[in-house]
């Protein structure tokens, strides 16, 4: 069964033909209802309309052998206040539903016959009636008569009727429901053939509907499926006309195949860059190392050491960014961004700090914030002339630490490129002396994973400006004011 209906088309189709069968259903039985009471209704206003013609006739004293009771083959009973059948139709043979059984009127009764309760007001209905009034409270049940050999299901009305003579009569007369029963049972079978029908077809409809609706789906389901077996990144799902959910789903997907395939080419050329940054630091450590071995009186210890130190960081730098790369979240600390400065300035030739005396507090990791500050800084010593002034400042709900220099500054088509990984902007500069390129972009990195922005201006002195801007930490704002 979980395989019949493993399908969006099967249970979309299933579900559709089953709200199509409670709607039919609960519609059929209003309907049917409906009709029978309708029908039921007008057999009870022709049973009081062949009631009241009679009970007209016997106000008026009509003796009973004079009544003609053969209305339309239908029965007809009278009754007095006893209880007693004083007239019926003449082929009633037996009848049900009206509480007299007989069908054979007793022989006493006549007109001007004498009767007990001639001068009782009231009937069995609760009604004053004066003679020769029709009672307005009709009383109505269902039963069945047979007549003339035909046995058939009746519903019966009883009107009262005050009489001069005869006290007060009870006229009983019936209307078939045959035509109630035939309706019903013809609307029934209608029902019972017409619904599966119409199932079948609201099922299939809605089939061949999905199949069509999904047939997109199905063409992204195997352009993935072609692009995870070639991992070719470059190609794209098709994305249909449609302009609904399925194109906008299709839409996403490109998406994210291209923010995926630029992952994959980021770390791929991340991974190329590494190997070649550290295949050299470690190829002069090695050829130290076998000189040693084979001459160790030629051993440069201060070299080994040096390339030892600088492999080193570029080892932490690597596993940072890789880190950063798989989404680590920094930690939501309180960091007091005007003394990390301070700390990071401390010890540094020709660094000033100025700016806030009090805390400037931000949220995040002390660790990372303070890689950027000395990340920025070191970047700062390399390129200024004498001078290198720390920054740190409110800036409205943010934090802004700018560290500005003295030198040649950034050329404004490098103030991005900068901060890409292993870029150099001084070609001729060594390895040794400048660096693996990645200061910037670890610094930047982590300015955004904490909300906020790292951007290069022009200094006032002429150099670089480099602006650090961060969401402050309002809630260390207010207690410490």
């Amino acid at each position: 069964m979980s395989r019949l209906f493993g399908s969006v088309r099967a249970r979309a189709t299933l579900a559709a033909t089953l709200v199509v069968a409670v709607a039919l259903v609960a519609a059929g039985t209003a309907v049917l209802l409906s009709l029978r009471s309708n029908l039921l209704g007008e057999a009870g206003t022709q049973a009081e309309r062949s009631a009241r013609e009679v009970a007209t006739v016997l106000a008026v004293g009509t003796p009973y052998a004079d009544l003609s009771l053969d209305v339309d083959d239908r029965p007809v009973q009278v009754v007095d206040d006893d209880g007693v059948l004083v007239a019926a139709s003449e082929d009633l043979e037996r009848i049900s539903g009206t509480g007299v059984d007989a069908v054979k009127p007793q022989p006493a009764a006549s007109p001007g016959g004498e009767h007990d309760d001639a001068d009782d007001d009231d009937d069995d209905s609760g009604e004053s009636l004066e003679p020769g009034e029709i009672g307005g409270r009709i009383t109505v049940s269902d039963g069945s008569a047979t007549i003339d050999g035909d046995t058939e299901d009746y519903r019966f009305a009883a009107v009262p009727v005050k009489t001069d003579d005869r006290g007060t009569l009870t006229v009983y007369a019936g209307a078939p429901l045959s035509a109630e029963h035939g309706a019903v049972n013809t609307a029934l079978t209608v029902m019972l053939i017409g619904f599966p029908l119409l199932l079948a077809v609201v099922a299939w409809v809605t089939w061949l509907v999905t199949r069509r609706a999904l047939r997109p789906v199905e063409g992204i389901r195997r352009e993935m499926a072609a692009i995870t077996a070639s991992e070719d990144l470059a190609r794209r799902v098709p994305v249909p006309d449609t302009h609904d959910e399925v194109a906008r789903l299709a839409t996403t997907t490109n998406e994210t195949l291209a923010a995926l395939e630029s992952s994959v080419e980021r770390q791929r050329g991340f991974v190329a860059d590494a190997s070649h940054e550290l295949r050299s630091p470690i190829a002069s450590l090695r050829t130290q190392l076998e000189v040693a071995a084979a001459h160790p009186e030629l051993l440069d210890l201060d070299g080994a050491v040096a390339d030892t130190v600088r492999l080193q960081r570029l080892a932490a730098d690597l596993l940072l960014l890789a880190r950063l790369d798989a989404g680590e979240r920094p930690a939501e600390a309180r960091v007091d961004l005007a003394a990390l400065a301070r700390e990071a300035a401390e010890g540094r030739t020709g660094v000033r700090v100025r700016g806030a005396e009090g805390p400037v507090s931000v949220a995040g990791s002390r660790g990372q914030l303070g890689r950027v500050l000395a990340n920025l800084l070191d970047n700062a010593q390399r390129h200024a002339r004498s001078a290198v002034e720390v920054t740190v400042r409110r800036d409205g709900d943010a934090v802004v630490a700018a560290v500005a220099d003295d030198g040649d500054g950034v050329p404004a088509a490098d103030r991005e490129r900068i901060f890409e990984r292993f870029v150099r902007l001084d070609a001729a500069r060594s390895r040794d002396d400048g660096g693996a390129g990645l200061g910037l972009a670890i610094a930047r990195d982590v300015a955004v994973r904490h909300g906020g922005t790292l951007t290069v201006h022009d200094a006032p002195a002429g150099g670089a400006l480099f602006e650090l801007r961060l969401p402050g930490d309002r809630a260390g704002t207010a207690r410490d004011m």
